[in-house]
Formats: C-alpha cells, structure tokens, sequence
C-alpha cells in the first residue's frame, strides 16, 4: 500500500522570501491555488537536464581532498543512493563543510547546452501556455538555490524532489521523497508515481479539462518510469544516448507501439524549443 502520497512531501510553489530553509519549513502551509488555464505541462528533470552535471556528485568535490573516504564510498546499496547521500551530507558537516560552501558549489554547476535559452523561452511565453514543474531524484536546496542563483526559479510551479535542509549545527540534513512500490525506481522515489498524482490532482482541479499535451523532459533511466504514463499526443523529450533516450529505443525494438508518446531526442535545450514552437503555434 503507498503511504505517502507526493502531495504530502517536499512540494515547493512559488519561493517565499525566507530563504530556502525558511521555505522547507513552511511547505506544508496552504498554496496559492495553480492556475488552471494553462494549455500545456512540462516536466523537467534536475539533474544532466537542467544542470550538466550529477549534483551529488559534484557535491563531493568540497570534502578535504576533493573525494570521500573510502569506509564511506563502501556503505552504498544499490536503490538506497539517498540513504547513501545522508551518510556523505554527514560526514561533510564533520569536516567542517559549511553551507555557504555548499552553496557556493551548486551554484557554479553549468547548466546543460541551450537550457538558459531554452528557460528563457519559456518565461517569455505568455502565462496560459505553459505549466513548469520539476520532478528530481536531487533535493529541494541544491534545485532551489540553483535555479534561484540562474533566475529561473519564478518558471517552476512546483518542485517535487527530496525535502533537505540546513540544521542549527550547519549539517544539510536530507530526508526519502516518499515510499513506493516499484520496482524499477530507487526506494527514495519513482517519478511515475509523481507524475501520475500530479495529473490526477491538477484534473480535478481544472474541473476534468484536460491539457492539450504533457512534455516530460529528462535523461536517466528514473525519467523513463514517468514517460511511460505519456499519452498518445504527448511528448518525451530524452536527452539523445542518455540513459531514458536507450530504455525507449529498447522498448520500442522489442514492443512496437508500446511506448505511446513522440519521442524527440534532444542535445541542446534549442531542440525542445523546436518543438514546442510548433505546438504553440497549432490551433
């Protein structure tokens, strides 16, 4: 039985001006209600989406030495990596890691070719076309500050990702997304399930109108566990020899007409920006 549904975790609307921890501790007050006149919704991944790297991964780059010991690097499980994480955010924090430190570190990780432009795009279309949400395996304080750091932030209607915060001691504390059943995803979260409750929330409440299309943009293999819920008329959007873009492929060579959305491949964020130019422009 799922115990958690997405809506009672990490979910962050429009960022208050607290600060990011101000914000993680005032999740669970009431939203604004989303606007319900938006034609389409696009998902994004976080992280080799948005930014070019794995963020977790780059994270480690500020331990003394630039790497993790090795007693530490030996107490990863296989679909336990946020456990993992947790132990490594830990062991930061001993070493004297700061969080401006951390920060600091986010904010320099590049954002994937053409994503500024692709961003841009967006925030420049007006208000009913698009509805922006994040869908991320990372946590909320590395995508917040990110995304705030390239002014991308006022895009995204809600961030769906780890809940993560800065303890009084300085420790960025990271806590599962939820729990789930599946199992092709990692224990901390499955995208589908994400994806899914979105979809029938956001329904009800547009009173049962649906959006003209649903765009989910990513690369890993946990983006491929969210297409699958893509519609006929929809849109994947891998990004091209990534992870997500081969599962597809795979599956499309041993079930013909399985994966049931358009696949559109992409290497810059101006390939997405192709296509939904010429969706905007379709009556």
């Amino acid at each position: 039985m799922m115990r958690d549904s997405v809506f009672n975790c990490c979910v962050s609307p429009a960022h208050p001006p607290g600060g990011v921890e101000e914000h993680h501790q005032q999740r669970s007050r009431a939203h604004t209600p989303p606007p319900n006149d938006r034609r389409f919704l696009i998902f994004f991944d976080f992280d080799e989406t948005l930014v070019d790297e794995c963020t977790d991964d780059s994270i480690v780059t500020v331990a003394p030495g630039g790497v993790l010991p090795g007693w530490l690097k030996d107490t990863y499980r296989s679909g336990h990596y946020n456990e993992y994480m947790q132990r490594v955010l830990g062991y930061l924090a001993e070493q004297g890691i700061t969080p401006a430190a951390i920060r600091d570190t986010v904010e320099k990780l590049p954002p994937c070719p053409g994503i500024p432009t692709l961003m841009q795009f967006l925030l420049s279309q007006p208000s009913r076309d698009f509805e922006v949400v994040c869908v991320s395996d990372a946590n909320t304080v590395f995508i917040e500050t990110w995304l705030q750091h390239f002014g991308f932030r006022p895009l995204f209607l809600r961030i769906f990702s780890n809940p993560a915060h800065f303890d009084d001691n300085g420790q960025l504390q990271l806590r599962p997304f939820h729990s789930h059943e599946c199992l092709r995803c990692p224990a901390n979260m499955c995208k589908e399930v994400v994806v899914r409750q979105y979809l029938a929330q956001r329904m009800r409440e547009r009173g049962g109108r649906p959006y003209q299309k649903v765009l989910y943009v990513g690369d890993g293999a946990n983006d491929f566990c969210p297409s699958l819920t893509l519609s006929p008329g929809d849109i994947a959007f891998p990004r091209r020899d990534f992870p997500m873009h081969k599962l597809i492929q795979e599956m499309e060579e041993a079930k013909p007409g399985e994966f049931k959305a358009s696949v559109v491949p992409w290497n810059s964020g101006e390939d997405v920006i192709n296509t939904l130019r010429k969706i905007i422009e379709r009556p």
